[in-house]
């Protein structure tokens, strides 16, 4: 048997990481940027993380949500207070797209209701309704595709309000991220989501906060969205929750009342994951990373700002997009090929960093310097 044929691979082989770095199978050290997707939130092979889940292993690796596992209430207890939103309630799956599903699905167990507002370059999952929320035809297969979303403009207030006008009484949820990862890193502004809130309050609707990429304290807030001085009904998350270990969540607000068996899950909130996810809430409380998200962040963006090359620096925080224009579409992989630094990017050019929230400045000057390396090469080519 092989593989299936799903990604572009690049012939590295990682096999060891500490921090920011990482090594492959030939002992050569690389600058980690990108974390696996945002999913390295505290660093690889983070001593607390791993001796909290070795000490967990050697306990109990599993057993069914059909009995108490006290590690859940401890998580929900902890996640409440981290995040500030203690009085919500939490339900443990195990992938972003598990959770944007189920999100979707408990908006619409509280109103009745269908449709579904979302939004241009959205990316919320590959599952079935989570695809069909998202703004890329080429993976939304036959049996996904659905009357009931509407895709607005980003940050298109007018058309968010005429679409509310237009259907009335019938949109069960809003779902947006606060930054668009796959999207390009696009922010969405402080008033488009206050204007969210206000409709969704106006109309019995489920206001869900897709904080999968742009969560978890990455921004130098808990949540993305929380820059807008407003709570959603509901918090998807995933990626850096557990550190590379497969963990997802949604945070529901109390008006939405939970009923037996309206959702379930055979793996969320094992005894291992539920370890994995408090030993990086226990990191990211005491090393302050969401202060050494903002702080590291904004210095980053601040010298980005100063290449003239540069079309545009978006984001906050560790979650940051450098547009580039077309002639610099090598950039990424010159940075990873010849400078040993992973990035990520967005189509067309836009190259994301999403460290894990303690990068240091000294890796952050490293990155600047290959960036700089690379933009003064091409430079000196083009002319």
């Amino acid at each position: 048997m092989k593989l299936f044929d799903v990604y572009p691979i690049n012939n590295i082989n990682i096999v060891k990481g500490q921090g920011s770095l990482v090594w492959d199978a030939n002992g050569t050290e690389y600058l980690d940027l990108y974390g696996g997707h945002a999913v390295i939130s505290i660093g690889h092979t983070h001593p607390h993380y791993v001796e909290r889940l070795e000490n967990q292993l050697h306990q109990l690796g599993f057993y069914s949500n059909s009995i108490e596992i006290p590690l859940q209430q401890e998580l929900a207890t902890k996640l409440g207070h981290v995040s500030g939103k203690e009085d919500y309630q939490l339900f443990l799956i195990n992938s972003g797209a598990e959770a944007n599903e189920n999100a979707l699905k408990l908006a619409s167990f509280y109103n009745g209701r269908k449709k579904v507002i979302a939004f241009r370059k959205a990316f919320h999952g590959r599952t079935s309704l989570a695809v069909a929320v998202t703004d890329n035809p080429k993976i939304v297969a036959p049996i996904n595709e659905t009357d009931n979303v509407i895709f607005l403009p980003w940050c298109d207030e007018a058309a968010l309000e005429q679409a509310f006008a237009d259907n009335k009484d019938q949109i069960s949820s809003v779902i947006i991220e606060g930054i668009q990862g796959v999207g390009g890193i696009q922010v969405a502004t402080e008033s488009f989501l206050r204007k969210i809130r206000t409709l969704c309050d106006e109309n019995n609707t489920v206001f869900i906060a897709d904080s999968v990429q742009c969560g978890y304290g990455r921004t130098g807030k808990f949540y993305s969205h929380d820059f807008a001085g407003v709570d959603a009904d509901i918090y998807s998350m995933a990626k850096g929750m557990g550190n590379g270990f497969p963990i997802g969540a949604i945070s529901i607000a109390p008006k939405i009342k939970p009923a037996y068996f309206m959702l379930g899950t055979t793996f969320g909130g094992n005894h291992l994951a539920c370890a994995a996810a408090l030993a990086v809430l226990e990191v990211i409380e005491q090393d302050k990373l969401m202060q050494n998200a903002a702080e590291v962040g904004a210095y980053l963006i601040s010298e980005l700002n100063k290449f003239p090359e540069v079309k545009e620096v978006r984001g906050r925080g560790l979650m940051i997009g450098i547009d580039l224009p077309e002639e610099l579409s090598h950039v990424k992989k010159e940075l990873l090929f010849k400078h040993k630094i992973f990035t990520g990017e967005a189509k067309p050019n836009v190259i994301r960093l999403l460290p894990a929230l303690n990068l240091s400045k000294a890796h952050a000057d490293r990155f600047l310097e290959a960036f700089n390396t690379v933009l003064k090469a091409s430079t000196v080519v083009s002319h």
